[in-house]
């Protein structure tokens, strides 16, 4: 087998060394932005100004820039959001709550009943001849881990939320000084969300093992099983985030965009239209606390199905401390590799013009996934023996320590291809969203044919990549390799979740910089830190929807093996039922929440028009327009609609495990994998490239953009109504749907004991 190189205690220092490392960076970057100061006195040039310039005077000297009023009012403009969104999140999170103490009560019955509550050891799952803990005590231990999970989840989400709401009116002043100092000051407030919750998500699971590993001693089997209920609370609390957040979000956008755009003809965020503090409210709720919830859920689960399995391989039969833990030490080493990748774009580089924008954000994942290569081929040759064995379905493969550094290399390469073509099919430089925005010229219908037939055909090349690393992986290592595979793509998660966090702020610093009436030359700069944004938010949800896929196959894999399932043979009825119902759950749960963001919208738009209407001398500014009313629509919308998406994806796997199987259930989860993936890649790209069709007639920067142009053009109405078409589908359904392919497996993967022993009621009886 060969001895490994780094010493157990060696992994117990660099884990947790690692992850704190992770938060005092986030937290040098949040100092570092708090000294741009929301007060009177910012513009002062008394101090010499350092480097990235914090006391630099301003560019402009136009006339009332200087004005304090400006800062004032961008205060005010921030406060606002900040307050309805902490709002919004204490609302679901009071409701979130509750799911989860009922959920948890579910958990500890269902388990504990697999031995009828015995506190006495019990054979163990994968080798009888050993004695094990009693299943009572992997259902009170799974209960545990589910609800850290949960909380380690709600509190990188409003942690992420809280970050943005702070740096939004900042990254508008600092547009004043010019377009690098902006996209400093946004890419920071990123970095700080990314390090936090990455960190937060990697210490929480290497004290609860450690803590876990006190009372469990030699039986790793259900030390590890027990520890996939932290994916579990992960994934359960970000669905409600991202439909929450998603509908919320998306209800007052197209609510703002239907009336004041195209039916009153006012720019975007104008401060007379009633939803826009609503809608810029959204952008963190969705974005910022959904999408942090989302790839914390991702990383978790993927980190559990690793270690189930290799708790069953030689790592864990041996009780070999430090391989074990090689899913932690890849996460580990990628906060590092991502802190040395921030640096680039904050302080090796500084950015000049606007066009620099893009390319530095993806130079970001390009360092990140060289840099990281290098450090999981460290990784592999100093925590893996030369050789060992991976259990594969009832027998162990023989692995040799550079089959898996392949393993999870392929993984991170595949999560950078989809991360380009994704941006090639959405970012309005490339010819696919020039081809969009040219279907503008004939209306609205040709351009909605254009967009659908871009997302469509923007699956193929991802699938491949996917498809790929998951026969390749699985060739070296079986669904451990699969499960390192999700890791790898998953590895650099700080420096995807700053670049994703980027995109909101930035949005919402355009917002404040139109509401706060400044001059046209800042909102140019703040368009084009938006604008590169939204290019690497539909990255990051290719990057969340790949390592969706390759995170429930090998919870597949685990819940398979779990369950006691040799093979899975689609030609037997009870799977095949299953497969098809499973493909078929993606498009339910698709419909319920495009209705749902249909619905608030509604009301949304009857709100605006009914104020348009009924307040005098709104249209001229010299009435203030009833924001609260909006935010109240759009929070009472999404949390009454949230619920029955919600309970369709966590009680499917319950009710077909109870009731059908174990085999119809696997069925399910395999079609809902393969159907679920294709929709929510379509769905993101379509969505993505119909807002920069629509942001590239709006800019003008080029000859045939400005043809089409400029903003209440026949065209630009077009595009704005694809945009508002598109704003559910990347926004709500297509981010959505990669969390119900993972939550599914990881439930049924947590509830494999009590199916395997109770389940399959229907087809007992009818036998």
């Amino acid at each position: 087998m060969g001895a490994v190189i780094l010493p157990d205690l060696g992994t117990e220092i660099l884990i947790p060394a690692c992850a704190l490392i992770g938060i005092v960076f986030a937290l040098f970057q949040w100092l570092l932005v708090s000294k741009v100061k929301l007060t009177a006195g910012i513009d002062s040039a008394s101090e010499p100004a350092p480097k990235n310039g914090y006391n630099d005077s301003l560019i402009e000297e136009e006339e009332g820039i200087n004005d304090h009023n400006v800062v004032l009012k961008c205060a005010e403009i921030q406060n606002a959001i900040s307050e309805g969104s902490t709002s919004f999140l204490f609302t679901m999170y009071k409701y979130v709550g509750i799911f989860m103490v009922a959920f948890a009560i579910l958990i500890f019955l269902f388990l504990g009943s697999v031995e009828g509550f015995s506190t006495s050891h019990q054979p163990c799952t994968y080798d009888e001849t050993k004695m094990c803990k009693p299943a009572l005590a992997t259902a009170l231990f799974s209960t545990i881990s589910f609800v850290l999970g949960g909380i380690t989840s709600v509190i990188s989400g409003f942690l992420g939320m809280k970050i943005a709401t702070y740096a939004n009116a900042r990254t508008t002043l600092e547009a004043r000084k010019g377009v690098g100092k902006a996209f400093i000051t946004a890419f920071r407030s990123g970095a700080v969300m990314g390090f936090l919750l990455a960190a937060n998500g990697l210490l929480v699971l290497f004290i609860t093992i450690n803590l876990f590993k006190i009372y469990y001693g030699d039986d790793w089997g259900g030390l590890f099983e027990a520890i996939t209920g932290y994916g579990l609370g992960g994934s359960s609390m970000a669905l409600f985030g991202r439909v929450g957040g998603g509908i919320y979000t998306k209800a007052a956008d197209v609510g703002a965009d239907l009336v004041g755009k195209v039916e009153r003809n006012i720019p975007e965020d104008d401060p007379r239209n009633p939803a826009v503090i609503a809608d810029n409210v959204g952008d963190n709720v969705g974005d910022i606390a959904g999408m942090g919830s989302d790839l914390f859920g991702s990383y978790a689960e993927a980190s559990c199905a690793a270690l189930v399995v290799a708790s069953i391989s030689s790592f864990g039969v041996n009780h070999e401390f430090t391989p074990m833990l090689f899913p932690l030490i890849i996460s580990s080493v990628g906060l590092l590799v991502c802190l040395l990748t921030t640096l680039f774009a904050t302080d090796f580089f500084e950015i000049k013009l606007v066009k620099e924008i893009e390319p530095a954000l993806k130079k970001q994942l390009v360092i990140s996934t060289a840099l990281m290569t290098i450090g999981i081929a460290v990784v592999s040759w100093i925590a893996l023996p030369s050789t060992f064995t991976i259990f594969n379905f009832g027998e162990q493969k023989v692995v040799r320590n550079w089959q898996l550094f392949l393993c999870v290399a392929v993984g991170l390469w595949a999560g950078l291809i989809i991360g380009f073509v994704t941006e090639y099919y959405t970012s309005n430089a490339y010819s696919p969203v020039q081809d969009v925005a040219d279907s503008c010229r004939t209306g609205a219908a040709t351009n909605v044919i254009f967009g659908l037939a871009l997302g469509y055909k923007s699956v193929i090349i991802p699938i491949f990549a996917i498809a790929v690393s998951i026969f390749v992986s699985f060739s070296f290592a079986a669904m451990y390799g699969v499960a390192v595979a999700a890791l790898g793509m998953l590895s650099t998660i700080a420096t995807g979740l700053a670049i994703d966090a980027y995109g909101p702020i930035s949005d919402n610093a355009g917002g404040i910089a139109e509401m706060a009436g400044m001059s046209h030359r800042i909102r140019e700069r703040t368009d084009a830190l938006d604008a590169a944004g939204n290019t690497t938010a539909a990255i990051g949800k290719g990057f969340a929807i790949g390592s969706a896929a390759l995170v429930s196959l090998a919870l597949f894999g685990a819940f398979v093996s779990r369950a006691g399932i040799t093979t899975v043979d689609v030609l037997t009825p009870k799977v095949f039922i299953g497969l098809l119902v499973g493909s078929m759950l993606p498009y339910w749960f698709s419909a319920m929440t495009m209705k749902s963001v249909g619905s608030a919208a509604l009301k949304m738009v009857e709100e605006v028009r009914r104020q348009f209407n009924t307040i005098p001398g709104l249209m001229e500014g010299t009435a203030k327009p009833d924001y609260a009313t909006c935010v109240t629509i759009s929070t009472d919308a999404s949390i009454k609609e949230m619920i029955p998406p919600g309970a369709l994806v966590m009680l499917t796997p319950l009710i077909v495990g109870i009731f059908f199987g174990v085999e119809t259930l696997s069925g399910v989860l395999a079609g809902s994998l393969v159907s679920g993936v294709q929709i929510a890649i379509s769905a993101s790209n379509t969505g993505g490239a119909w807002d920069n069709a629509k942001k590239y007639i709006e800019a003008g920067a080029s000859e045939h953009a400005r043809s089409l142009g400029p903003k209440g053009s026949d065209p630009h109405k077009a595009a704005v109504i694809g945009d508002t078409i598109g704003d559910p589908l990347k926004d709500t359904s297509g981010p959505s749907l990669n969390i119900l392919i993972k939550l599914m497996a990881v439930e049924s993967l947590v509830f494999a004991p009590f199916f395997a022993t109770h389940g399959g009621l229907l087809f007992k009886i009818w036998s």
